[in-house]
């Protein structure tokens, strides 16, 4: 008998099933929306496999990342390299869902250029996001100084202010900047951003959680590559899931509108991994998050930031 157990224990291992039902606290630092669809689809799939995923909508990234480090949350997701490089607590990324895609938009009205915005305030997602780096970013490489920095967390929030005119210089997601662009027409202007390759959100959890819970992790992150790959197959993929699950249901329905150009215009900038990201995404990202200034230790290693058995594990069973 014991013989026995310990083979299914072995099959369940290295098949990537979970013996019992494993429950894992998701942190989210940002509103849930159309961006989170391909997260949503895989935690549902995960769920079918013994992996129960709770996602957990926090209210900003730091508070989020917090969780994940105060042991209230066992997965974080987001890009917290200057939080996660000041504590002791040894964090890591693991996978990569989507790499940047974003749009710095400003009222016309009163700003035509990135050297406009000397001197004056913007609005990012939250302190130490992609949002603010890109900024920050191109703050030294158009030599400018902004007056402010406010984080005012939500896309959609954004959006909604940049409409108001309560902001009138931000950075928005696709889903966000195409809105705000046919709702005011003529009334906004998209900067340009060249050749910015980092990730926008990977999702990170303490090392030894993920070295203890090695099956349970290899399940959810074959979800999460595999729909990538469906999207980047076919993104309308992404409204057949949603009606089959349920997800999403309170979507406001211009919003709802948004979600095929959304996943649309994603595959065809290329932020979906179909690998997870893997050393290609972590290099990218050090390089990134190191001149923006988020990362502050010289020659940074992948191993300080990331651990990536977990997906080359996932890799292995998808092929």
């Amino acid at each position: 008998m014991k013989k026995f157990v310990a083979a299914v224990a072995v099959l369940a291992l290295s098949t990537g099933i979970a013996t019992a039902q494993t429950k894992i606290k998701y942190a989210l630092g940002d509103v849930i929306s159309i961006d989170e669809l391909p997260l949503l689809v895989a935690v549902e799939r995960a769920k079918k496999r013994g992996v129960e995923v709770e996602v957990v909508a926090f209210k900003n990234e730091d508070i989020a990342t917090q969780a994940v480090i105060n042991g209230q949350a066992e997965l974080g997701q987001g890009t917290p390299y200057a939080a996660l490089e000041n504590v002791n607590v040894p964090i890591r990324f693991f996978v990569q869902l989507w790499s940047l895609q974003f749009f710095p938009v400003v009222a016309n009205e009163h700003y035509k250029s990135w050297k406009d915005l000397d001197g004056q305030e913007i609005a990012v997602q939250g302190r130490g996001t992609g949002t603010e780096a890109i900024m920050i970013l191109m703050a030294k490489q158009h030599g400018i100084k902004y007056k402010n920095v406010s984080y005012v967390p939500g896309s959609n929030v954004r959006a909604l202010a940049l409409l108001k005119g309560t902001i009138k210089a931000s950075i928005l997601d696709a889903t966000n900047k195409n809105f705000v662009m046919k709702e005011a027409p003529g009334k906004f202007t998209v900067l340009p951003l060249g050749q910015v390759k980092a990730s926008d959100e990977s999702v990170f959890a303490r090392l030894d959680y993920l070295q203890k819970n090695q099956a349970a992790i290899a399940v959810f992150v074959e979800e999460l590559v595999r729909v990538n790959r469906e999207i980047n197959k076919n993104p309308a993929s992404m409204l057949e899931e949603r009606k089959k699950l349920g997800l999403l249901k309170d979507l406001p329905a211009k919003l709802e509108e948004e979600i095929l150009p959304y996943f649309k215009e994603g595959v065809a900038n290329g932020i979906f991994p179909n690998d997870g990201g893997g050393e290609s995404a972590a290099k990218d990202d050090l390089e990134f998050y190191a001149l923006s200034g988020s990362i502050k230790k010289p020659n940074p290693k992948i191993e300080d930031f990331w651990h990536l058995a977990p997906l080359k594990a996932a890799l292995a069973k998808l092929k």
